[in-house]
């Protein structure tokens, strides 16, 4: 061996018995202290939950889901989604949701194409914007009861207990629960059905490794094992602000054997990790990790291992989907806070958005209200200097419990058009040192016409007040004139065919009820279109029937308290089997029965007249019926054996014989 390359071949051999994972015997000095918010904030997505179930209820009709939330402090902010999971192209079922709560909360609601129906407080819950689904008052019961009240509606799909929660994502249609009954049991994970994130950050720790120098800053995660020990993959997005390219700093993830990671920093890092890790940017490429000690201290030891100098960031949270790491700065510096994050609440501090958010709109004879609830105000910690419309002189007045500003159309600086009455709402509050400031409209409601059209070809040319039994039929509801600045929409319809044929519902929260509904793409208008199909399978079928939609007029931008809804309606005759005949979109029962027998009786009279010309023409020996044939001989010419056979055939054999 060369001797220049002996020295290098130890080198290398050192250095990778330096990298390799060990514990180290003695103890590191690192005394981990909250680190200053400024310095590192961490926020995380679980499914894991203090109390919680799922059980499969496949067969349905009604999906259940409960939900109890505790909030430390009033008024909070909630963003709830429901996701559907289509499968095969089927609709999802009808949902009920369960929304129980121990304070105030302003509620976003996302659950489009959802037919939903919410039981929830209304003294407790204010929705940011309309939720544009059923609602139902839910009783002041205790849990337990509140379960029973559920399960008297359908079997309970899964229901959780979450304190403090920022947003919730709720799975429908996953069944994936090994219960057939839901009862909440302590600490469980809600797998794909729940993942919701704590609107407390996670509580991050850091220190200085004594004896080492130099700058390299270590970044410890440690994911705590959950209820369930199925394979999981913990997504982990490292956001860092360097000002001078790429710092040393290593990440180190720990978690039980059943967790993966995939990685997405925006800087080099060097990775050390137990179980398989992969990166964003080539996701299919697993890189096995290391033994890590399950301890802090171990972990401590293995950044002093890797030559760190400084943990910035030192983190333990529960079983986790997504894990995000904000650091505004690094290089090795550490700045901590006196006391733990998370005991110290934040200052309550006024959201001008949020407060004009809570205006509401009211529109009626010719004059146009505004109302802000003083008690949302004050869970609001907001301050009221002034509020006034355009016209500064046009002030709010004080009604016990509530502030009001009230105008006709004719005064305050109200901007009329044919259609729409406009004006802006001024509010001036203590903590602002500029005003805020929302438009605010009016729809004249006399000068619109709504129109609910049913028409028998999707050409949506001529409207019709018939509907037949086993025929697509397409409904367009249209307002006219349009009114760019608002948006048209379907939130349900329902066809009432009166006692005989009960009500048949089409459309429940925005989405198409059952197989024979569609929702169509609106026209270029924007009407919005949808078809279905009317089958009757009982008797006798009705005459008549009753075609109701509520739309809604929705602003297009600004505040979605300004809605105006509508029910319009239709009345159609029924074609009933007996009297419709042949139409031109098709042949009918009696049509088909009729063509039927009168094919038969043409074919009966066409055999009859065959056999009787049959029987008179052949000659009187021909007529004679033939006891017996002798087989012929061989010898016998083709044309005689032919002859035979066909004085054997008779008119209503189905053989030929020749």
């Amino acid at each position: 061996m060369d001797c220049g390359a002996l020295p290098l071949a130890v080198a290398l051999l050192l250095a990778g018995c330096s990298l390799s994972p060990t514990s180290l015997a003695e103890t590191v000095h690192c005394d981990l202290q909250p680190v200053d918010p400024e310095r590192g904030k961490v926020t995380y997505t679980t499914s894991q939950v203090s109390k919680g179930c799922v059980a499969q209820a496949p067969n349905a009709i009604l999906e259940v889901h409960v939900l109890f939330l505790e909030f430390p402090r009033e008024p909070s902010q909630l963003e709830l989604t429901l996701q559907a999971s289509k499968q095969n192209g089927t609709q999802p079922r009808e949902v009920l949701l369960v929304l129980s709560v121990n304070s105030n909360v302003f509620l976003q609601l996302q659950a489009l194409g959802i037919p939903l129906h919410l039981a929830y407080n209304p003294n407790l819950v204010t929705f940011q914007e309309p939720p544009g689904v059923n609602t139902t008052e839910l009783p002041s019961f205790p849990k337990t009861q509140i379960l029973e009240w559920a399960a008297e509606r359908g079997p309970i799909a899964s229901a959780a207990e979450l304190v403090d929660p920022q947003s919730v994502l709720l799975r429908l249609g996953q069944a994936q629960g090994s219960l057939s009954f839901c009862m909440l049991e302590a600490s469980q994970d809600m797998g794909r059905t729940l993942e919701w994130r704590p609107r407390t950050p996670a509580l991050v720790r850091g220190c200085r490794l004594e004896g080492v120098a130099g700058h390299k800053e270590a970044h410890i995660l440690r994911v705590l094992p959950g209820h369930s020990a199925g394979p999981r993959t913990v997504t982990v997005k490292v956001e860092r602000s360097c000002a001078s390219g790429d710092p040393d700093a290593v990440l180190i993830l720990q978690g039980p054997p059943y967790v993966s990671w995939l990685i997405d920093a925006n800087h080099n890092m060097q990775i050390w990790t137990t179980g398989e890790y992969s990166f964003k940017i080539f996701p299919e490429k697993n890189i096995r990790g290391f033994k890590l000690p399950d301890t802090p201290q171990g972990l401590l030891g293995e950044a002093r291992m890797l030559n760190a100098s400084v943990v910035a960031s030192f983190v333990e949270l529960p079983l986790a989907s997504v894990v995000s790491l904000h650091a505004p700065s690094c290089g090795g510096r550490l700045q901590t806070s006196p006391a733990p994050i998370q005991t110290t609440p934040p200052k309550d501090t006024c959201s001008p958005e949020l407060l004009m958010s809570l205006i509401q709109t009211k529109c009626a004879n010719d004059a146009m209200t505004l109302v802000l609830k003083k008690e949302l105000v004050a869970h609001l910690k907001c301050t009221i200097m002034g509020l006034t419309l355009w016209d500064p002189s046009c002030q709010a007045e004080d009604r016990g419990d509530q502030f009001v500003l009230h105008s006709t159309y004719s005064s305050c600086g109200m901007e009329v058009t044919a259609n729409m009455i406009s004006n802006e709402v001024v509010v001036n509050i203590l903590s602002s040192s500029s005003p805020q400031r929302k438009k605010v409209h009016c729809l004249n409601m006399d000068s619109l016409s709504f129109q609910l059209g049913l028409y028998l070809s999707p050409h949506f040319l001529q409207a019709s007040n018939t509907i037949e039994p086993g025929q697509q039929s397409f409904v367009q509801v249209r307002v006219s004139p349009s009114i760019p600045e608002f948006l048209l929409q379907l939130d349900s319809c329902h066809l009432d065919l009166g006692p005989e044929g009960g009500t048949m519902e089409l459309i429940q929260g925005r989405a198409a009820k059952g197989n024979c509904v569609s929702l169509l793409s609106p026209s270029p208008e924007g009407n919005p279109r949808f078809s279905f199909l009317l089958h009757f399978y009982t008797v006798p079928i009705p005459k008549t029937g009753t075609l109701s939609c509520t739309i809604a007029l929705r602003p297009k931008t600004g505040s979605q308290d300004q809605e105006v809804r509508r029910t319009v309606f239709t009345r159609l005759n029924v074609i009933s089997p007996d009297l419709s005949g042949c139409t031109s979109k098709g042949l009918v029962l009696p049509a088909v029965l009729g063509i039927t027998f009168g094919a038969f009786l043409i074919g009966a009279l066409l055999t009859a007249a065959l056999w009787y010309i049959y029987s008179h023409t052949r000659s009187p020996g021909k007529r004679e019926p033939v006891v017996a044939v002798a087989a012929p001989a061989s010898s016998e010419s083709s044309s005689t054996n032919h002859s035979i056979g066909s004085t054997q055939s008779t008119p209503c054999s189905t053989s030929s014989m020749a």
